[in-house]
This record gives structure tokens, sequence and C-alpha cells, in this order.
């Protein structure tokens, strides 16, 4: 084996490393992020019982509360909508799973907008 890998699978082997240690229960569910070239997405799941119990991606019409233009924009709207739907259930602390991405950019802006929505991570 050569030992070189490509993008998706460091990606992959970052987000085994990150759920050895994060686990969602239903008193602190995890918040999933996804990052493909054009969306976000992201869901909050209990992982004891193997529930979504919130979801929001920018695939929904979430231009109408974005403020700014731009893909990070977006995201932070994303992350908004998201602490929206999961404050509605009573959902105020999550663990943040940041999916194997690094920290920066749109995954950033998704975090700072759950923050700004009123959860605690």
């Amino acid at each position: 084996m050569s030992g070189k890998h490509d993008k998706k699978e460091l990606r992959h082997i970052r987000h085994l490393r990150i759920r050895k240690k994060i686990r969602g229960t239903s008193a602190r569910p995890r918040l999933s992020v996804y990052r493909s070239a054009v969306h976000i997405y992201a869901q909050i799941v209990d992982d004891v019982r193997g529930v979504t119990l919130a979801s929001a991606s920018s695939r929904e019409d979430v231009q109408s509360k974005t403020e700014g233009k731009g893909r990070v924009a977006v995201s932070g709207a994303v992350g908004k909508l998201l602490a929206e739907r999961a404050t509605a259930q009573g959902i105020k602390q999550v663990s943040f799973d940041r999916g194997g991405f690094l920290y920066h950019g749109r995954v950033k802006a998704l975090a700072d907008g759950a923050r700004a929505g009123g959860l605690e991570f």
C-alpha cells in the first residue's frame, strides 16, 4: 500500500475519529453537518434511539432569510433555521459533529448561525 489517500477518504477517516468521541443522547443530541460542493445539510440526531430529531438544508427555501449572498451566508441561515426547529422541540444543548470537515467557512457559518438561533455547544 502506498499510503496515498484521496480527499474523501481523508475526510471519512477524520469523521470516524470524531465519532469515536461524540455520541448524541436524548439529553444532548448530536448536530451533524454534511457539506457538499453546492449545498450544506445539518441534522440533530439522538444516537441512542437512532432518531433524527430536526433537520435543515440549503436545498430548502432559506434564500429569503439570508443576509448577504453566497454559500457562506446561506449556511448561516441554515444554522438559524435548524436552531429554530430544535428549540421548538425543547432542544437547547447539542454536541457539534463537523463530519470530518474543517471548522472553517461554511461549516463555521452554520455553527455560528445555530448559536445565534439559541443552541449551546
